[in-house]
C-alpha cells in the first residue's frame, strides 16, 4: 500500500471550487445548495476530481468504492473505474434487488434507511467511501456501519466539499475509527 496522498494543489481547488454553483433557498427557504452539475458538465474539472480522488483510493489501500445515492454514484463510479477496483453503491431502502443489509439513521425531523447487497463486500476488502458533500454526516456514518456489518475494512471516506459549519466530521470521528476523512474543499 502507497503512502498517504498529499493536499490537493491550490489550482485544482480552485478550478473545482469556481464550477460548483451557490442557488439560495434550494430545497427550501434559508438552505444555500452546492449544485455540482456545472462542474460535472466542465470535462477539464471532472478529469481533475476524478483524479484527486482516485489518489485518495490508491493512498488508502482501496480494493473497493462505495458511493452513496445519488450524487455520489455520479463520483464514485468513475474513481472505481480509473483505479481499476469495483463499485458498490449504497442505496435508499427498498432500491436495490434480493439480500440487503439495511442501516437507520437519524435526520433532522424523523429517519431515513440506506442498503447495501449483502454479497457486495468480503472481510478481505478495504472500502473507500464516496460522497459530494459532507453535511451533517448521518449517511456517512450509516454506510460505514453497514460496510463492517458486511464484514468489510473502512479505508476511509473522501468528499468533493464538507460543509464545516454543520460539524459531519466531529460526527464521522468515532465512526471512523482512525481512517482518514478527505474533503478536497472544505467551507
Amino acid at each position: 500500500m502507497s503512502g498517504r496522498p498529499g493536499p490537493v494543489a491550490d489550482e485544482v481547488r480552485e478550478l473545482l471550487l469556481s464550477r460548483i454553483t451557490d442557488v439560495p433557498d434550494y430545497p427550501k427557504p434559508g438552505v444555500m445548495f452546492k449544485d455540482i452539475t456545472p462542474l460535472l458538465a466542465d470535462p477539464e474539472a471532472f478529469t481533475a476530481l476524478t483524479e484527486e480522488l482516485s489518489r485518495i483510493a490508491s493512498g488508502c489501500g482501496a480494493t473497493k468504492i462505495v458511493g452513496l445515492e445519488a450524487r455520489g454514484f455520479i463520483l464514485a463510479a468513475p474513481v472505481a473505474v480509473r483505479s481499476a477496483i469495483g463499485f458498490v453503491p449504497v442505496r435508499k431502502a427498498g432500491k436495490l434487488p434480493g439480500a440487503t443489509l439495511a442501516q437507520s439513521y437519524d435526520l433532522e425531523y424523523g429517519t431515513a434507511e440506506i442498503e447495501i447487497h449483502a454479497e457486495a463486500l468480503t472481510a478481505e476488502d478495504r472500502v473507500l467511501v464516496i460522497d459530494d458533500v459532507l453535511a451533517t454526516g448521518g449517511t456517512a456514518e450509516a454506510s460505514l456501519e453497514l460496510i463492517r456489518r458486511a464484514g468489510a475494512q473502512v479505508a476511509g471516506v473522501a468528499v468533493l466539499m464538507e460543509l464545516s459549519f454543520l460539524s459531519g466530521r466531529v460526527r464521522l470521528e468515532r465512526a471512523l475509527a482512525g481512517a482518514p476523512l478527505d474533503a478536497l474543499i472544505v467551507v
